[in-house]
């Protein structure tokens, strides 16, 4: 623990330095801060494997610092450990392609992104191992500061100024429902302390009004919907490497709030608070894919995506609550199992995609991809990394995308065994759901690559495109690689993190796993079923062996070439060509679902014969969340405001009338709650 707490303070060293040598100017100060950083983040990481691996036993640290009546209260167990390790080491990534990125593309390098790159991730690792509400609290808003002022990094850009606000009212609205679940958790003994906590289970009506709180709170956060408004802001306006910290992992610390308050904190669960969360979870992963689909712009597309994501991760979390619930520990366990190994899954390939999406924006200055094309022979190292990717995140095998996806559906096909017939039935609506969120999000990732990466150029900044530096292939490297690691031998990192699957959902390990070697998994004897990734590599490889020898062998000599068909156009311009945008590739699921859900239209100009004029083509989408939450709350509070401002301009008397009733008011409520 002792080495966390001073990793920690190194985090907080390098800041001042980085702060000191941007004031200053000086040269190879990126190194310093970057570098540092990384060493700093494999350390913590290494500590947080060896942790897990030893069992992940609970060390505790009393500092005599805080609120007069609190000292702070650090401990990692191993559920802080496996989200340490999670942080820390797309931390080490981050910091490996955001020195390369720096060098790429001057804006990750200004103003103040060099010493609160390093604070950001020091306030993720002090929410980890904070073990009372006021050091939670404190490290959370640290956390969400630092993000927000590296997400205003980028002030010079149009869009900046409107996310960072919408952020920090974001950020201000989830920190003021966690000071309100905790205070609910405490209850009048007052002692703020998870030790205390634990051991004093709140009521019934306190709980749940608890568990409804940190969803808000941490749900607007991780990017719940309908709170998930700010994300697709923010993300894509902070520096690239910087967005995938933000969609990567600060999302992770969000769940790593919701599971330690819901399995731990709060006492033994009632079945339905598992069943606000499947709902939740399964609106969120829809609606968040639905809308990435529907994107031009690639890292607003990889934040809508990472809303997705979420929504699978707190599916996952509300199987293992409703299980627990019910006395069925190794279906819990197994559902956990399945949300760990998603956040990590996640962490992997979206740090990945918003690191492609960095490397293309240094090579192109653009994130249109209307403005992109044909990066594939430009830039083929990224090409190949980005599309490891891309095939993780739509979980195809034998990637670690497909092997989260597999875990939870084999806890979704044990629904049967629970008792609520309403939970028996909704399992079976969100699994479908969780299957059309999977497959619209491969439909998602193939307009993605295929229209960043496949086809000709669409700008002369996409046909001039290089690749880039070796740091930043590096560190796309790391993530991808361990996306083929983790898919074809999972259970190494199962066995990694059992032990916080253990102490989230009180069960001993897996029935039969234990008894199967590490290239199986197989999580449990009630299902029957087992996954084997080295065979699903050896057997594609050789599949796709045998079908390109076959076309070389057969196809090849009939090929045919012959000038494209080019609208009739003798020598066309590659945005005129006939080849898929990304408009009419999304067209067909904006008309099936964006004309109801996001009330899509679809706006042509076409001149009239002999005009001139280009015809033109527009379409526009509304956020549901804007127009039925957020656009009457806003409303609400302006007409508040503007009655409220009469009272700045009362005479003395009335506001001498003003503070007597509020006195009479108080003395009778101190009056009545004493009865």
């Amino acid at each position: 623990m002792a080495l966390v707490v001073s990793a920690i303070a190194v985090l907080l060293l390098l800041a001042a330095a980085g702060l000191a040598a941007a004031r200053s100017q000086r040269a190879h100060a990126d190194v310093l801060v970057y570098g540092g950083t990384g060493v700093v983040c494999v350390a913590i990481a290494l500590w947080a494997a060896v942790r897990l691996a030893g069992g992940g036993g609970a060390d505790t640290l009393v500092l005599p610092v805080g609120l007069p009546w609190l000292s702070t209260h650090l401990r990692a167990d191993a559920l802080s450990a496996f989200f340490l390790l999670v942080v820390n080491l797309t931390g080490a990534t981050a910091s490996l392609f955001g020195w390369g990125y720096g060098r790429a593309h001057s804006d990750a390098a200004a103003g103040p992104v060099l010493p609160l790159f390093p604070l950001f991730l020091a306030g993720m690792n002090l929410v980890l191992i904070a073990d009372d509400a006021f050091a939670f609290l404190v490290s959370w808003e640290f956390m969400s500061v630092s993000s927000w002022l590296l997400v205003l990094s980028t002030h010079r850009e149009p869009e900046t100024p409107r996310a960072a606000r919408i952020y920090l009212v974001m950020a201000s609205f989830g920190t003021a429902c966690l000071l309100l679940a905790f205070g609910l958790l405490a209850g009048a003994h007052g002692d703020y302390s998870f030790a205390a906590i634990r051991a004093n289970a709140p009521e019934a009506w306190a709980a749940t009004a608890g568990v409804l709180l940190v969803l808000a709170g941490a749900g607007s956060k991780a990017g719940l919907v309908p709170l998930h408004v700010w994300l697709p802001l923010a993300h894509p306006a902070a520096p690239s490497h910087v967005s995938a910290l933000m969609s990567g992992v600060m999302t992770k610390v969000a769940v790593y709030a919701i599971v330690r308050v819901l399995f731990d904190l709060i006492g033994q669960p009632l079945w339905w608070w598992g069943g606000i969360l499947l709902a939740l979870g399964a609106l969120t992963a829809v609606m968040g894919v639905l809308y990435a689909l529907m994107q031009d712009d690639v890292k607003r597309l990889l934040a809508y995506s990472t809303v997705e994501n979420i929504g699978a991760i707190v599916i996952a979390l509300g199987m293992a609550l409703v299980f627990k619930a019910n006395h069925v520990p190794v279906i819990a366990a197994l559902a956990m199992s399945a949300a760990l190994l998603h956040v990590v899954n996640h962490s992997l390939f979206k740090s990945l995609l918003f690191y492609g999406a960095g490397a293309v924006l240094a090579a192109t200055h653009s994130r249109d991809l209307g403005r992109l094309g044909g990066l594939i022979h430009r830039m083929p190292a990224t090409a190949v990394l980005v599309l490891i990717g891309a095939a993780a995140i739509s979980a195809l095998p034998p990637l670690n995308g497909f092997v989260g996806e597999w875990l939870l559906f084999q806890a979704i096909l044990n629904a049967p065994a629970l008792p609520q017939w309403a939970l028996k039935i909704g399992i079976a609506v969100v699994g479908a759901a969780l299957a059309l969120a999977t497959a619209l999000a491969a439909a998602c990732f193939v307009r993605l690559y295929g229209i960043a990466f496949l086809g000709r150029p669409r700008s002369a900044a996409a046909a001039g495109a290089g690749e880039v530096g070796l740091a930043m292939r590096l560190g796309m490297a790391v993530p991808a690689s361990l996306c083929v690691v983790i898919g074809v031998m999972p259970t190494p990192l199962i066995r990694l993190f059992e032990p916080a699957t253990r102490l989230m959902v009180e069960a001993g390990p897996f029935d039969d796993r234990a008894y199967q070697p590490w290239f199986w998994l197989a999580p449990t004897s009630a299902i029957g079923n087992s996954y084997n990734g080295l065979v699903l590599l050896v057997t594609i490889g050789a599949l796709s062996l045998v079908l390109v020898a076959a076309i070389h062998r057969w196809a090849s000599a009939r090929v045919r070439w012959s000038i494209p068909w080019g609208c009739g156009f003798a020598d066309p311009d590659p945005a005129a060509l006939s080849q898929y945008s990304a408009s009419s590739f999304a067209q067909p699921i904006r008309r099936a679902f964006g004309s109801t859900v996001f009330a899509a239209r679809d706006h042509v100009e076409m001149p009239e014969p002999g005009d001139v004029r280009p015809a033109r083509f527009r379409a526009t989408l509304r956020d549901p969340a804007w127009d039925w939450l957020f656009a009457p709350i806003g409303r609400t509070v302006d007409l508040v405001a503007d009655h409220a401002n009469r009272l700045q301009f009362l005479t003395i008397r009335r506001y001498l009338t003003l503070m007597f009733l509020a006195l009479v008011v108080l003395l009778v409520v101190v009056a009545v709650s004493q009865r």
